[in-house]
């Protein structure tokens, strides 16, 4: 146990963001650099290393939480920094970008502040690379069995480095310009800095993997013929079929999907363009959705210079302490104040959208709606609500409702889809087509990060056993395991 009495001595205390005024002015992180290190060991002490942890049951990736707060506390970051790998190919990743279901687990969250988990990760990991802990981890040896894996965001990249290191020729496909998925293109740099993945890029390269970008499966190369190239496939394209808005007006100039408009920002921080051509600055800005994607196009706004932002979600405002009927160690629903609303915006709860009002050129200019409530279990709008506010740009940003068929890439593979749209799969991970596997958010729906890697080391194994009779590699989750959420 690091300090026995390190969750009655110490509270918790997290990392400090650089002030608003500061953090507008550029694209960087938000937190303020250097600032874990001098409070972490305290931090890591407040772990109860608890008989039952509970904390490896909020994760998927069943993360040795207790071990490695155990090492930070006594600065032995080599030995927290291999235990942190054991679990999770990308701690920089989910410990910027994942919103701790562990931490809703943590025993000590039952009556006091939760450990601060994703703090004590990220520490260990931005550590290590200070430190040359993380190197190359290339196969003593080659299978002589090659795979190709659709997609390079966190389940793709995942599922690519375990089987790269079991000793098989791994092809990473990524249909854009660079690797990453969403982690490139759908995270604003203010969450996590682009270097993060490119320096994973660079190892998984020492490796082995190989990357080949610009390239769709379906349209400029056919899932037929990269299935007779390799002698397994994983696909781990994603749930990148954006949920749409059906109402009077969607059709104007200045109406679009959250990864139409928050992609243009990375490529300038890229060096693409020098202003992004979706803008919002000195717009009227309205995001439509809730969510983290949300969020991230309200940080996006305020940073280009809108003249005002307003934030709709259709459903409540959800409450800052936990509702009986999500109790520990469940995730819970709560009010949740990111970077983004920290630098400015208005956040409206429980309006729908009714229609969208433009000018004579056929531009946005309003956003008509109306405040809903629950009767009968269902929303339903409140008659006398209706109002409208200024709308020059409007972002959606209401989820995703499955894996891209357009591009034909599940009907060249002939794949069977489930009952919710996703792209179905065994135990194993393998499609209705043997060979071919899914991984991530294509089989499982819209997930999060920490599920998307636990999907990609688990769907690895399934690879490996397929190509050689067994498998040595983890597989932390099942396909049918869901989060601890009510």
């Amino acid at each position: 146990m690091a300090d026995p009495k390190g969750f009655l001595n110490h509270g918790r205390e997290v990392a400090r963001s650089r002030p608003v005024d500061v953090r507008l002015k550029d694209w960087n992180e938000v937190y303020v650099p250097g600032s874990l290190l001098p409070i972490i060991g305290k931090q890591a002490g407040r772990c109860m290393d608890c008989g039952i942890p509970f904390c490896h049951n909020g994760c998927p990736l069943g993360n040795l939480i207790p071990e490695w707060n155990d090492f930070a506390y006594r600065e032995n970051w080599s030995a927290a920094s291999e235990r942190l790998h054991a679990t999770n190919n990308f701690p920089e990743f989910t410990g910027r970008l994942c919103p701790a279901p562990c931490e809703s687990a943590c025993v000590l969250g039952i009556n006091q502040p939760a450990v601060t988990i994703k703090n004590v990760e990220v520490s260990i990991i931005d550590k290590a690379w200070e430190t040359g802990d993380v190197a190359p981890q290339a196969p003593e040896r080659l299978s002589g069995k090659t795979v190709a894996v659709i997609g390079s965001g966190p389940a793709g990249l995942a599922a690519a480095q375990q089987l790269t290191r079991a000793g098989h020729t791994v092809a990473v496909y990524e249909r854009a310009d660079r690797v990453g998925g969403l982690l490139r293109y759908g995270i604003p740099e203010f969450k996590m800095e682009k270097r993060h993945i490119n320096r994973r890029i660079e190892q998984m390269r020492a490796e082995g993997t190989r990357f080949r970008t610009g390239i769709e499966i379906g349209r400029d190369l056919k899932a037929t013929d990269l299935k007779k190239r390799y002698d397994a496939i994983v696909i781990a394209a994603g749930a990148t079929t954006a949920r749409d808005l059906p109402v009077p007006g969607r059709e104007l100039k200045g109406v679009y999907q959250a990864m139409e408009y928050l992609p243009l920002s990375n490529k300038v921080q890229e060096g693409d363009y020098v202003t992004s051509p979706i803008s919002a600055a000195g717009k009227h800005v309205v995001v439509i959705g809730g969510g983290d994607t949300g969020a991230d196009c309200v940080g996006t706004a305020h940073r280009q210079g809108a003249a005002s932002v307003t934030q709709l979600e259709i459903m409540p405002r959800p409450g800052e302490e936990r509702s009986p009927g999500q109790p520990w160690p469940t995730f819970p629903m709560l009010y949740k104040v990111t970077s983004a609303h920290e630098e400015g915006g208005e956040r409206v709860y429980s309006v729908s959208t009714t229609h969208f009002e433009g000018d004579e050129d056929g531009n946005v200019q309003w956003l008509h709606l109306t405040e809903v409530e629950f009767i009968d279990g269902r929303l339903t709008p409140k008659p006398g609500t209706e109002r409208k506010i200024p709308a020059q740009l409007v972002t959606l940003a209401m989820g995703f409702t499955g894996t891209d068929q357009d591009n034909g890439l599940v009907a060249q593979f002939g794949l069977d889809l489930d009952e919710r749209g996703n792209i179905a799969r065994d135990a194993d991970f393998q499609t209705s087509v043997p060979g071919v596997y899914v991984a991530g958010d294509a089989g499982r729906g819209q997930s999060l990060i920490v599920w998307a890697i636990a999907e990609g080391r688990s769907a690895a194994r399934g690879v490996d056993r397929f190509l050689t009779g067994a498998s040595e590699l983890p597989a932390p989750i099942r396909p049918t395991d869901r989060s601890l959420m009510v």
